[in-house]
């Protein structure tokens, strides 16, 4: 190898101290860019959480049946959880009706859990929502299903009329990276409860319109005078059994209290304590008249599918929404998401006795562009 020349041995050292002199520079820069790239991704996952939590909630409303909206309840709590568990308390006693994420859930059926010790105790006489060791739990239920990996168990009474109505067992599961927020549980089965009443008087107002029409009056009649009445901006999308809902329990009949799920439990098998409707809830008084029992479900079904597409759309794009509207093409800023919402949603209800009534377009022009079909732009076609 030849010696360096006196002209490269003078570069390279002026090149090594203008680096050397560059250096902090240099890391300053470093950091700045980096954190430039993870900072709104670390802003974004709190946002993303909340979405998440959102369309859980929106997912057990809607349900409209016990049935629905439990299995719903339990879908969406392994989002939070590694395991969940579902207990119906009817005279004191707790019983498993169903199970997510456990190997052997289908055992859950009917699995008697106790309630006079322990963790079960102490939620049942509080109905508050407690959590601590695994050793607390039933020695029975511990044995049989084992214990989480990190050794915590949670229970959430679930309420009706202020009664508990169910156990909502959870834990983080057997992975040892196993999880569970324990504040989107608690808001998840108060939300539940919540639902339950207001779909167990829906039902009722639609058996016995009469009664619901004289607990309106009655609200009335005991209102204040002196209040003036403000119109509901919201009417023309609120459903019929609205109303009667919305009147003071206090002056409403017994016929609007939320039946608790024990009442229902007892004219159903052991294996499935909760009861189906015996018919269909038509989502408004003779919304489908003229059709089959079979038909109108499907109807209704693809009704609820529509809403939950496009409520999922406003979800995830909210600035774009109201950019959309306030420039009035909101097709042309949510074509990918309408499109792919569309496609999914005529897959589903495309070919079946749904198909001619596209709820789906109905939802967009109800919903997204709250009435004013303009707000979707030129380029949007049905």
């Amino acid at each position: 190898m030849t010696e360096k020349t006196w002209f490269e041995q003078a570069v390279e050292r002026v090149v090594s101290e203008v680096v050397a002199g560059h250096v902090p520079a240099l890391k300053d820069e470093l950091v700045r860019r980096v954190s430039s790239e993870v900072e709104p991704q670390a802003a974004g996952a709190s946002e993303g959480d909340a979405s998440s939590l959102l369309k859980a909630v929106s997912a057990v409303q809607s349900g409209s049946t016990q049935r629905e909206i439990l299995r719903s309840l339990l879908d969406n709590t392994v989002r939070y959880c590694g395991r969940a568990a579902l207990f119906v308390v009817k005279a004191g006693a707790a019983t498993g009706w169903q199970g997510r994420g456990f190997a052997n859930h289908e055992e859950l059926k009917d699995f008697p859990l106790d309630v006079t010790s322990g963790l079960a105790a102490r939620a049942m006489q509080s109905r508050m929502a407690f959590s601590g060791a695994a050793g607390e739990m039933d020695s029975q239920f511990s044995s049989r299903f084992s214990a989480p990996a990190d050794g915590r168990v949670m229970l959430l009474p679930l309420l009706l009329k202020e009664k508990v109505a169910a156990l909502v067992y959870a834990d983080a599961g057997a992975d040892a990276n196993g999880h569970m927020d324990a504040s989107a549980l608690e808001l998840l089965v108060l939300v539940t409860s919540a639902w339950l009443e207001v779909a167990a008087s829906r039902k009722q107002t639609q058996k016995d319109p009469a009664t619901a029409e004289k607990a309106v009056a009655a609200a009335a009649a005991a209102a204040p005078q002196s209040a003036p009445a403000v119109p509901d901006p919201f009417a023309a999308h609120a459903p019929l059994h609205s109303m009667a809902a919305a009147a003071p329990a206090a002056s409403a009949p017994a016929a609007f209290s939320a039946p608790p799920i024990e009442t229902v439990m007892a004219e159903a098998p052991a294996a499935e304590p909760i009861a189906q409707p015996a018919e269909p809830e038509p989502s408004a008084p003779d919304a489908f008249a003229g059709m089959s029992a079979e038909d109108a479900e499907v109807h209704r079904k693809a009704q609820r599918f529509a809403r939950l597409l496009v409520d999922e759309i406003k979800l995830y794009n909210q600035a774009k929404v109201a950019e959309g509207r306030k420039n009035r093409d909101l097709y042309d800023r949510l074509k990918d998401d309408i499109d792919k919402s569309r496609a999914t949603y005529q897959k589903r209800y495309g070919s079946t006795v749904a198909a001619g009534a596209d709820y789906f377009h109905a939802e967009l022009i109800r919903s997204l562009s709250e009435d004013d079909s303009s707000l979707m732009g030129a380029n949007y076609q049905r």
